[in-house]
């Protein structure tokens, strides 16, 4: 089975496409100094944007990471996926606290999702 490998940034793909799986990298916020929750709406955004590239929607994941480097942030974070997220499509999901990749990084999440849509 083929892999495809697009959105190169220098040391990884941002996705990873096998079969009718889609791998997304894990997404952290263009603008690291917003709260949790703005941090959470802008890479949300860049998971639809990722998912369009890639021929899927947010309705087509089947699941989500996502590490907070404070869980104090886990009301803020879920506001903005509540928003985002349609309730009859959620996919599975883990959330934990971690120490990120830089200090002011509040949220990172990576998905994986497939092109066998139940639309």
């Amino acid at each position: 089975m083929a892999i495809k490998r697009t959105d190169f940034t220098g040391r990884f793909h941002r996705i990873v496409e096998v079969g009718n799986m889609i791998y997304l990298a894990g997404v952290t916020a263009r603008n690291a100094h917003e709260d949790a929750g703005a941090q959470t709406s802008d890479i949300l955004t860049q998971i639809d944007e990722l998912l369009a590239k890639a021929g899927a929607s947010k309705r087509d994941i089947v699941t989500a990471n996502i590490w907070l480097a404070d869980i104090g942030d886990f009301t803020t974070m879920n506001a903005s996926w509540d928003a985002w997220v349609e309730k009859e499509h959620a996919p599975v999901r883990a959330t934990v606290e971690s120490r990120l990749a830089r200090p002011e990084l509040k949220v990172e999440i990576q998905v994986q999702a497939t092109r066998a849509s139940d639309d």
